[in-house]
């Protein structure tokens, strides 16, 4: 009989990837970008500064995205619509209710024909789809300036 660890771990698929400079999270950000389904959600978890732009740019590049991409801090939600299919790009770090997600629409988004990338989403984590691929970049100066530990999980709930 599996233990509920057991379970929770086959739930979960992790993979560690390393990376010594903006250009590999660009790298690694533009080969999800060339991978990815319609349909897809991912979440984008790292504090200020860590490449999570640049991560975004490299998944905007993948889809065949052309336009400039920036951090939607202000607007919440930048639609890129140019690419093989397009991409929601949610920060939602100024929601300060869950219920604003209504406000915009969410579902369409979260359910809808492109790939929803969600900045700081551990904040609506009530409202998360029950599958989605989560990807945690952390910075360890101790062993360089640019040096990251990008983490992607597959996460069912």
């Amino acid at each position: 009989m599996n233990s509920g660890q057991d379970i929770l771990q086959s739930m979960i698929e992790k993979h560690k990837i390393i990376s010594k400079s903006p250009e590999d999270t660009f790298a690694l950000g533009k080969q999800i970008g060339e991978s990815v389904a319609p349909g897809s959600v991912l979440t984008l978890v790292g504090d200020l500064g860590v490449g999570k732009t640049v991560f975004t740019q490299g998944l905007a590049e993948g889809l065949g995205i052309s336009d400039a991409v920036n951090s939607p801090t202000f607007t919440i939600v930048q639609i890129y619509e140019e690419g093989r299919i397009p991409l929601y790009h949610l920060d939602v770090y100024r929601i300060g209710d869950i219920s604003e997600m209504d406000e915009i629409g969410y579902e369409d988004y979260f359910y809808g024909d492109g790939v929803c990338l969600i900045e700081w989403a551990e904040l609506i984590y009530d409202i998360l789809p029950p599958q989605y691929k989560k990807v945690t970049i952390k910075k360890d100066v101790e062993k360089g300036f640019d040096y990251r530990t990008i983490t992607v999980e597959e996460i069912t709930r």
